[in-house]
Protein backbone atom coordinates (compact mmCIF):
# COMPACT_ATOMS: atom_id res chain seq x y z
CA UNK A 1 0.00 0.00 0.00
CA UNK A 2 1.40 3.36 -1.10
CA UNK A 3 0.18 6.66 0.34
CA UNK A 4 -0.10 9.85 -1.73
CA UNK A 5 -1.45 13.32 -1.02
CA UNK A 6 -2.78 16.35 -2.88
CA UNK A 7 -5.04 19.23 -1.84
CA UNK A 8 -7.00 22.27 -2.95
CA UNK A 9 -8.69 20.64 -5.94
CA UNK A 10 -11.41 23.34 -5.95
CA UNK A 11 -13.80 21.23 -7.99
CA UNK A 12 -16.94 22.76 -9.47
CA UNK A 13 -18.78 19.96 -11.23
CA UNK A 14 -22.21 21.41 -10.57
CA UNK A 15 -21.34 24.98 -11.59
CA UNK A 16 -18.15 25.19 -13.62
CA UNK A 17 -15.74 27.80 -12.26
CA UNK A 18 -12.66 28.50 -14.40
CA UNK A 19 -9.52 28.22 -12.26
CA UNK A 20 -7.06 29.52 -14.84
CA UNK A 21 -8.02 33.06 -13.82
CA UNK A 22 -5.67 32.39 -10.87
CA UNK A 23 -2.66 31.77 -13.14
CA UNK A 24 -1.24 29.47 -15.79
CA UNK A 25 -0.59 26.65 -13.30
CA UNK A 26 -4.37 26.17 -13.13
CA UNK A 27 -4.85 25.71 -16.88
CA UNK A 28 -5.99 22.12 -17.52
CA UNK A 29 -4.97 21.30 -13.94
CA UNK A 30 -7.62 18.64 -13.39
CA UNK A 31 -6.62 16.76 -16.52
CA UNK A 32 -2.99 16.82 -15.34
CA UNK A 33 -3.93 15.64 -11.84
CA UNK A 34 -6.11 12.83 -13.17
CA UNK A 35 -3.42 11.63 -15.59
CA UNK A 36 -0.79 11.54 -12.83
CA UNK A 37 -3.26 9.93 -10.43
CA UNK A 38 -4.15 7.10 -12.79
CA UNK A 39 -0.48 6.50 -13.63
CA UNK A 40 0.50 6.18 -9.95
CA UNK A 41 -2.41 4.95 -7.86
CA UNK A 42 -3.76 1.42 -7.68
CA UNK A 43 -6.90 0.35 -5.84
CA UNK A 44 -4.79 -0.83 -2.90
CA UNK A 45 -3.23 2.64 -2.43
CA UNK A 46 -4.46 5.65 -0.43
CA UNK A 47 -4.79 9.28 -1.52
CA UNK A 48 -5.18 12.04 1.09
CA UNK A 49 -6.97 15.28 0.09
CA UNK A 50 -6.41 18.00 2.68
CA UNK A 51 -9.29 20.34 2.07
CA UNK A 52 -10.71 22.90 -0.36
CA UNK A 53 -12.31 20.06 -2.24
CA UNK A 54 -15.31 21.78 -3.83
CA UNK A 55 -16.58 25.30 -4.52
CA UNK A 56 -20.13 24.11 -3.76
CA UNK A 57 -22.06 26.09 -1.15
CA UNK A 58 -24.33 23.24 -0.08
CA UNK A 59 -23.92 19.49 0.20
CA UNK A 60 -26.21 18.54 -2.67
CA UNK A 61 -24.17 20.67 -5.07
CA UNK A 62 -20.96 18.98 -3.86
CA UNK A 63 -22.21 15.50 -4.80
CA UNK A 64 -20.82 15.55 -8.39
CA UNK A 65 -17.41 16.52 -7.03
CA UNK A 66 -17.44 13.82 -4.35
CA UNK A 67 -18.52 11.28 -6.96
CA UNK A 68 -15.73 12.40 -9.28
CA UNK A 69 -13.14 11.82 -6.54
CA UNK A 70 -14.74 8.47 -5.74
CA UNK A 71 -14.39 7.41 -9.39
CA UNK A 72 -10.61 7.70 -9.23
CA UNK A 73 -8.44 4.74 -8.25
CA UNK A 74 -7.46 4.00 -4.67
CA UNK A 75 -8.96 4.72 -1.28
CA UNK A 76 -9.57 8.42 -0.69
CA UNK A 77 -9.51 10.33 2.61
CA UNK A 78 -10.75 13.92 2.86
CA UNK A 79 -10.70 16.65 5.47
CA UNK A 80 -12.47 20.01 5.39
CA UNK A 81 -10.85 23.19 4.02
CA UNK A 82 -11.77 26.83 4.53
CA UNK A 83 -13.68 26.96 1.20
CA UNK A 84 -15.67 23.79 1.84
CA UNK A 85 -18.84 25.61 2.88
CA UNK A 86 -20.90 22.57 1.85
CA UNK A 87 -19.28 20.56 4.67
CA UNK A 88 -21.43 21.10 7.74
CA UNK A 89 -22.62 17.87 9.37
CA UNK A 90 -20.02 15.07 9.24
CA UNK A 91 -22.83 12.53 9.34
CA UNK A 92 -24.43 14.06 6.26
CA UNK A 93 -21.10 14.12 4.42
CA UNK A 94 -20.33 10.49 5.26
CA UNK A 95 -23.79 9.38 4.18
CA UNK A 96 -22.98 10.46 0.61
CA UNK A 97 -19.53 8.91 0.34
CA UNK A 98 -19.18 5.75 -1.69
CA UNK A 99 -17.23 2.70 -0.60
CA UNK A 100 -13.51 3.34 -0.27
CA UNK A 101 -13.89 7.05 0.54
CA UNK A 102 -13.55 8.44 4.06
CA UNK A 103 -14.08 11.81 5.73
CA UNK A 104 -12.28 12.83 8.93
CA UNK A 105 -13.57 15.30 11.49
CA UNK A 106 -12.18 15.23 15.04
CA UNK A 107 -11.61 11.47 14.81
CA UNK A 108 -9.37 8.85 13.21
CA UNK A 109 -9.65 6.37 10.36
CA UNK A 110 -7.70 3.13 10.07
CA UNK A 111 -6.71 1.71 6.68
CA UNK A 112 -4.63 -1.41 7.29
CA UNK A 113 -1.65 -0.27 9.39
CA UNK A 114 -2.20 3.41 8.59
CA UNK A 115 -3.99 5.71 11.04
CA UNK A 116 -5.20 9.01 9.60
CA UNK A 117 -6.51 11.84 11.75
CA UNK A 118 -6.98 15.59 11.43
CA UNK A 119 -9.09 18.72 11.22
CA UNK A 120 -9.28 21.96 9.25
CA UNK A 121 -6.93 24.03 11.43
CA UNK A 122 -6.65 27.82 11.26
CA UNK A 123 -4.06 30.51 10.55
CA UNK A 124 -1.17 30.32 13.02
CA UNK A 125 -0.25 33.83 14.24
CA UNK A 126 3.09 35.35 13.34
CA UNK A 127 5.49 35.85 16.24
CA UNK A 128 4.58 39.17 17.85
CA UNK A 129 1.72 39.75 15.44
CA UNK A 130 -1.76 40.75 16.50
CA UNK A 131 -4.75 38.45 16.19
CA UNK A 132 -8.45 39.21 16.37
CA UNK A 133 -10.64 37.81 19.12
CA UNK A 134 -12.59 35.81 16.52
CA UNK A 135 -9.44 34.30 15.00
CA UNK A 136 -8.14 33.41 18.46
CA UNK A 137 -11.45 31.70 19.26
CA UNK A 138 -11.41 29.64 16.05
CA UNK A 139 -7.72 28.77 16.47
CA UNK A 140 -8.23 27.49 20.00
CA UNK A 141 -11.25 25.49 18.89
CA UNK A 142 -9.22 23.85 16.14
CA UNK A 143 -6.51 22.94 18.64
CA UNK A 144 -9.17 21.11 20.64
CA UNK A 145 -10.42 19.36 17.51
CA UNK A 146 -6.93 18.18 16.62
CA UNK A 147 -6.49 17.00 20.21
CA UNK A 148 -9.71 14.96 19.96
CA UNK A 149 -8.53 13.41 16.72
CA UNK A 150 -5.09 12.56 18.09
CA UNK A 151 -6.63 11.11 21.24
CA UNK A 152 -8.86 8.87 19.12
CA UNK A 153 -5.78 7.80 17.17
CA UNK A 154 -3.87 7.03 20.37
CA UNK A 155 -6.61 4.69 21.53
CA UNK A 156 -6.36 2.74 18.27
CA UNK A 157 -2.60 2.73 17.79
CA UNK A 158 -0.39 -0.36 17.79
CA UNK A 159 3.38 -0.61 17.42
CA UNK A 160 3.00 -1.56 13.76
CA UNK A 161 0.99 1.55 12.80
CA UNK A 162 2.08 4.69 10.99
CA UNK A 163 0.23 7.94 11.74
CA UNK A 164 -0.56 10.78 9.36
CA UNK A 165 -2.29 14.03 10.32
CA UNK A 166 -4.28 15.86 7.66
CA UNK A 167 -4.80 19.57 8.26
CA UNK A 168 -5.83 22.18 5.72
CA UNK A 169 -4.06 25.24 7.11
CA UNK A 170 -0.28 25.21 7.66
CA UNK A 171 0.26 24.15 11.29
CA UNK A 172 2.93 26.82 11.77
CA UNK A 173 3.56 30.44 10.77
CA UNK A 174 5.67 31.68 7.85
CA UNK A 175 8.86 31.16 9.88
CA UNK A 176 7.95 27.48 10.47
CA UNK A 177 8.05 28.14 14.21
CA UNK A 178 6.64 25.70 16.75
CA UNK A 179 2.93 26.10 17.46
CA UNK A 180 0.34 24.35 19.64
CA UNK A 181 -0.37 22.14 16.62
CA UNK A 182 3.24 21.07 16.06
CA UNK A 183 3.68 20.48 19.79
CA UNK A 184 0.68 18.14 19.75
CA UNK A 185 2.07 16.29 16.74
CA UNK A 186 5.35 15.78 18.61
CA UNK A 187 3.58 14.76 21.82
CA UNK A 188 1.59 12.10 20.00
CA UNK A 189 4.60 11.02 17.91
CA UNK A 190 2.95 11.25 14.52
CA UNK A 191 4.99 10.21 11.48
CA UNK A 192 3.89 12.78 8.90
CA UNK A 193 1.65 15.82 8.43
CA UNK A 194 0.07 16.87 5.14
CA UNK A 195 -1.50 20.29 4.59
CA UNK A 196 -2.54 22.71 1.85
CA UNK A 197 -4.16 26.16 1.67
CA UNK A 198 -1.07 28.03 0.44
CA UNK A 199 -0.77 29.13 -3.18
CA UNK A 200 1.36 31.44 -5.23
CA UNK A 201 5.13 31.67 -5.62
CA UNK A 202 6.66 28.24 -4.90
CA UNK A 203 10.07 29.84 -4.42
CA UNK A 204 8.96 31.23 -1.08
CA UNK A 205 7.18 28.11 0.14
CA UNK A 206 8.68 24.96 1.63
CA UNK A 207 7.08 21.86 0.12
CA UNK A 208 8.77 19.23 2.26
CA UNK A 209 10.27 19.94 5.68
CA UNK A 210 11.36 17.84 8.65
CA UNK A 211 10.65 19.47 12.01
CA UNK A 212 11.21 17.70 15.30
CA UNK A 213 11.51 14.34 13.59
CA UNK A 214 8.18 14.75 11.77
CA UNK A 215 7.93 15.18 8.01
CA UNK A 216 5.62 17.98 6.83
CA UNK A 217 4.28 18.01 3.27
CA UNK A 218 2.61 20.97 1.54
CA UNK A 219 0.41 19.49 -1.19
CA UNK A 220 -1.54 22.39 -2.77
CA UNK A 221 -1.98 21.11 -6.32
CA UNK A 222 -0.69 24.23 -8.10
CA UNK A 223 2.51 24.19 -6.02
CA UNK A 224 3.25 20.50 -6.66
CA UNK A 225 2.72 20.92 -10.42
CA UNK A 226 -0.57 19.03 -10.30
CA UNK A 227 1.12 15.78 -9.28
CA UNK A 228 0.45 13.59 -6.27
CA UNK A 229 3.09 13.66 -3.53
CA UNK A 230 4.27 10.29 -2.24
CA UNK A 231 4.13 10.18 1.58
CA UNK A 232 4.88 6.50 2.30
Amino acid sequence: MKVYAISDLHLSGNNSKPMDIFGSSWANYLEEIEEDWRNKVTDSDVVLISGDISWAMNLSDAVPDLNYISSLTGKKVIVRGNHDYWWKSIGAVRSLLKEGMYAIQNDCVRIENLLICGSRGWTTPENGGGVSAEDKKIYEREIQRITLSLSAMSNMRTDADKVIVMIHYPPFNSRLEASPFTKLFSEYKVDAVVYGHLHGNPGRICLNKALGGIQYYLTSCDLVKNKLTRIF
